[in-house]
């Protein structure tokens, strides 16, 4: 029977596992690429260009999301509630009490952003407080500090910092085929094809990646929360109302979608194609997390 440590242990494996194949992928794709051009240098250039657009993105993660979700700063005695429960469960989990912000939303939703657990931020929508009760709220709090605690800004950073530079080589590539560029004629023809190929399929597959391996952070920040409230219900029941809640946040945003505790588009409810819409989702379905929530023991 699944438990709470082998859940937990099983989403590890499986995101260690997606970040090979992503770096197996980018290595293939510079091998090909420096075989095609016989020329270095342009990889060289697109891969400082991502690495500091997504380190410059990962540095200020927090002051970019909380401006752009509209977040409000909450003291203990705006909301004693709220900041009794991040400040016991951060004890708990041995985390510093991160700084605690409301967006005033009635749609339910919750993230957690900032660098490294010293500059943490967990955020929660106004609607999302007023539709849980307290301990459907400690399990919402403790699967933010999951994310912080699991270092999960760090490893969606790895994440972008890849899919940026497939894109951007797949761009250079395509320019230069389209211009002559690369000594292409001493290229077989079947070289071409491939490379043509890849073009078009390799950003795809790289987004495909990063969204999987966003959705296998959310399981483990899920089996992590409940860890650490020891009631995996409580998260359960919580994620339950806030799939129900069918409008989606007024400050959603495709750039911030995968820091939220549910989709903030709350796209996750279509029906035609949902299989292959789901590809493309940030979080992974809401039933299927909540099943594998009740189906685990302590």
């Amino acid at each position: 029977m699944a438990t709470l440590y082998t859940q937990q242990a099983n989403n590890v494996r499986k995101t260690f596992l997606l970040m090979t194949v992503f770096m197996v992928m980018v290595i293939a794709i510079c091998y090909g690429v420096s075989f095609y051009f016989n020329n270095p240098i342009i990889l060289y250039v697109g891969a400082v260009f991502a690495i500091l657009t997504s380190v410059g993105s990962y540095w200020y993660s927090d002051k970019m999301v909380l401006k752009m979700t509209n977040a409000r700063p909450v003291t203990h005695a705006e909301a004693p509630d709220l900041c009794n429960i991040v400040e016991n469960l951060s004890i708990t989990a041995g985390l510093p009490m991160p700084k605690v912000y409301i967006v005033d939303d009635p749609s339910p939703n919750a993230f957690a952003t900032g660098r490294d657990p010293e500059h943490a931020v967990v955020a929660v929508t106004s609607g999302l407080l007023q539709i849980l009760e307290r301990n459907e709220l400690e399990g919402v709090i403790a699967h933010e500090l999951a994310h912080v605690g699991n270092r999960d800004m760090l490893v969606m950073t790895v994440a972008v910092v890849l899919a940026g530079f497939v894109a951007i080589v797949a761009d250079i590539l395509s320019r230069s085929l389209m211009y002559g560029g690369g000594n292409n004629r001493d290229r077989h023809p079947a070289f071409l094809i491939i490379g043509i190929v890849g073009i078009i399929l390799a950003p795809i597959a790289a987004k495909l990646i990063q969204l999987a391996i966003s959705r296998k952070r959310e399981y483990l920040a899920d089996a992590t929360g409940a860890l650490l409230t020891r009631y995996p219900e409580g998260l359960a029941s919580a994620l339950e109302k806030i799939n129900t809640y069918s409008q989606p946040m007024k400050k959603a945003s495709h750039a911030t979608a995968h820091l939220f505790i549910s989709d903030p588009f709350k796209s996750d409810k279509r029906g035609i194609g949902q299989k292959i819409s789901g590809l493309f989702m940030t979080h992974p379905p809401a039933s299927d997390r909540i099943a594998k929530l009740r189906g685990m023991d302590a």
